[in-house]
C-alpha cells in the first residue's frame, strides 16, 4: 500500500518504520517541514513530504498529531481520494498539553472531532489506532500468531472494510485487532479507560474494552 504519515513524532516515526518493514510505501510528514525529516526518510527509505502532499493518492492515512494541533491542519485531508481509510491514533491530554477541547469535554469521542475537523463533508473512513500503545511497543512487542505474548489492539470505526483494512496491518505487524466497535463507541479505548495502555491478548483486550464507562476520569478532564 501507500500511506501517508501526518506526524512525525514517536508514533509516526515509529509506524513509518513498521510499515517500511513491511514493505508498504510511506509518505511522511510533519509540521516542520521535509527538510527535518531526512533522517528519518534516510533511516527508512520513506518519503519526506509536506503534509498536503501526504495524503495525495495514499491507500490509507494515519494522522498522529496532539490534539491541539488538528485545527491547524485544515484542508491536509483535501488530497485524499473518496473513501480513503484514515487511521486517527490521537488522544485528549486537556492537562498536559492540549488545553480545554470544549466538545471532547461534553463527550464527543476524540476520533469523531479529529474527523468533524478534518472531513466535514464526511468523504473519509475513519478509523481510530494505535492510540493506547507505548511509541516503542510498536516495535518491540511484535509477536507471531500463536505465540502466547502476542498482544491485541482496540481499533474503533463505522466502516467494516476500512476496519478490515487496519486490521490486516496490526495482524502483518504482529497483534491481534479487537474490534472496539464505532467511533461513537471509540471512547472505550480513550486515555483512563482500562484498555488504554493495556499489555494483554486478544481475550483481555475485548474484556478490558466491555468493562469502560463513558465518563472521563478527572485526570483526563480540562
Amino acid at each position: 500500500m501507500l500511506i501517508g504519515i501526518i506526524g512525525a513524532g514517536n508514533i509516526g516515526g515509529n509506524l513509518t518504520r513498521a510499515f517500511r518493514r513491511l514493505g508498504h510505501e510511506v509518505r511522511v510528514a510533519n509540521s516542520r517541514g521535509p527538510e527535518t525529516l531526512a533522517d528519518l526518510a534516510a533511516e527508512t527509505g520513506a518519503s519526506a513530504v509536506v503534509a498536503a502532499e501526504a495524503a495525495r493518492g495514499a491507500d490509507l492515512v494515519v494522522v498522529t498529531v496532539p490534539q491541539k494541533s488538528v485545527p491547524g491542519l485544515a484542508g491536509a485531508l483535501d488530497a485524499a481520494a473518496d473513501g480513503t481509510v484514515v487511521v486517527d491514533t490521537g488522544n485528549y491530554y486537556p492537562q498536559l498539553r492540549d488545553g480545554r477541547i470544549e466538545e471532547i469535554e461534553a463527550g464527543t469521542p476524540e476520533t469523531a472531532w479529529v474527523a468533524a475537523h478534518l472531513d466535514p463533508a464526511g468523504r473519509l473512513r475513519w478509523v481510530k489506532a494505535f492510540n493506547g500503545i507505548a511509541a516503542d511497543h510498536l516495535l518491540t512487542a511484535a509477536r507471531p500468531a500463536g505465540d502466547a505474548q502476542r498482544r491485541g489492539l482496540p481499533l474503533a470505526g463505522d466502516d467494516a472494510g476500512a476496519k478490515a483494512v487496519v486490521a490486516e496491518l496490526l495482524l502483518a505487524m504482529g497483534f491481534d485487532p479487537v474490534d472496539a466497535g464505532t467511533l461513537a463507541e471509540s471512547w472505550r479505548q480513550q486515555p483512563g479507560t482500562p484498555v488504554y495502555g493495556l499489555e494483554a491478548d486478544a481475550e483481555g483486550v475485548a474484556r478490558a474494552l466491555g468493562e469502560a464507562t463513558p465518563e472521563r476520569p478527572a485526570d483526563f478532564r480540562a
